[in-house]
């Protein structure tokens, strides 16, 4: 399974996005900071599974129709930062998605995050991925569950990496830096958490419109790994 995960900057990326699909082969496309009214319901041969309608800049979920059917969305808000009550950028920075594998009869939990930005503390972002994390389990209990996209966290991950861990969530980064728009703030922004999944590579992608990177994930579902390894 092939996971792209793209925060498009208010939208001025969103043309790269059938060209990333395809070069790429994503199975799944998981977006931040779009324009969720204008996005088209197909992009190549991924559909939209959903996108947050409360955001001025918006989450979005593709899945390729061929090989994933969408059982069940959840969009949620999470705890509020000082910037998101000023200026009201997000009001759902979670969007998940249960997708039943068509050719396994599995299913699996993907999900679109985007934390709250550089302005609010860490000890926030650690309360919106912890609950974040909570609650795509209540979409199916013990499923497989990735959850990928813009966690803002440049720093101190090894500390976030512990805390996720403690959930039983494995933190996983991408092969090179996510952001480089300002020289003090680059870093890896963009990245995975993950629980029943075995997470084969994170690439980070050319950098295209937006001040962000796109990742692309490789991963399979633990169970189906290890049934194709024996």
């Amino acid at each position: 399974m092939r996971v792209v995960s793209y925060n498009l900057r208010k939208h001025r990326a969103a043309s790269e996005l059938a060209e990333l699909a395809e070069s790429h082969g994503a199975d799944i496309m998981c977006l931040q900071e779009a324009d969720t009214s204008d996005l088209p319901e197909r992009i190549g041969g991924l559909r939209l599974a959903h996108a947050t309608q409360r955001n001025r800049l918006g989450l979005a979920v593709y899945y390729r129709e061929n090989e994933f059917r969408a059982m069940d969305v959840r969009a949620l808000a999470l705890k509020k930062s000082l910037h998101d009550y000023v200026l009201k950028p997000a009001e759902e920075r979670l969007l998940g998605v249960r997708l039943l594998d068509i050719d396994h009869g599995s299913e699996l939990i993907v999900a679109s995050f985007h934390a709250a930005p550089l302005t609010a503390l860490n000890s926030l972002r650690r309360h919106q991925i912890r609950t974040a994390l909570s609650e795509l389990q209540t979409l199916g209990p013990s499923l497989p569950v990735l959850m990928v996209g813009d966690y803002n966290y440049p720093v101190f991950k090894e500390n976030l990496g512990l805390r996720v861990r403690d959930q039983g969530y494995e933190l996983t980064l991408s092969d090179s830096r996510t952001y480089t728009r300002y020289r003090f703030f680059r870093g890896h922004y963009d990245f995975a958490t993950s629980t029943g999944f075995d997470i084969e590579s994170i690439r980070t992608l050319p950098q295209g419109l937006s001040d962000h990177l796109p990742i692309l994930v490789t991963a399979e579902p633990e169970q189906l790994y290890s049934e194709r390894v024996a």
